[in-house]
């Protein structure tokens, strides 16, 4: 979906106070409640505003560990690995991949030696066949979407 400068305003407002109220979003946008909040309907039902819920940072709950995980399965056990991933909580994120590896986890863990657990956890299944673990060291661009999201904008003027 392609989006406009006042959409990116709105999820730019959205992504600094997500607790503002559709009303105050309106008078700071300088348009009217009704075209706030249909803009805002839009961009939830296509599926460009996916959520409201708070940012966690897994370090603060004592997660301080990230790694990445690669990992190769069986053929035909890609359903059945995905529904032991969703199983383990240290698993924020899991893709499947082209390359090297069929999928690629992102794990947190208490400490190194946590870490062995958690991939004990993970690799503790028959449809996984092999594993290739990086602790990352360092995250000095965490995720942001602010910028694609005004780059989308600024494409769409372009067009």
């Amino acid at each position: 979906m392609a989006i406009d400068h006042l959409d990116a305003r709105l999820i730019l407002l959205l992504a600094r106070e997500p607790r503002i109220g559709v009303l105050e979003m309106s008078r700071r946008l300088g348009v009217a409640r009704g075209t706030a909040q249909a803009r805002l309907d839009r961009l939830r039902s296509n599926g460009v505003i996916r959520g409201f819920g708070p940012q966690v940072d897994p370090a603060a709950l004592g997660y301080p560990v990230t790694a990445f995980a690669t990992l190769e399965i069986r053929q035909g056990q890609g359903p059945d690995v995905r529904a032991h991933l969703a199983g383990v909580p240290e698993v924020l994120e899991l893709h499947t991949t082209t390359g090297g590896g069929d999928m690629l986890c992102r794990l947190v863990a208490r400490s190194n030696a946590d870490l062995q657990r958690v991939i004990d956890r993970v690799v503790g299944f028959d449809g996984i066949v092999r594993a290739s673990t990086a602790i990352v060291m360092e995250n000095p661009v965490p995720l942001r979407i602010i910028p694609l999201v005004e780059q989308a904008a600024e494409d769409r003027d372009r067009t």
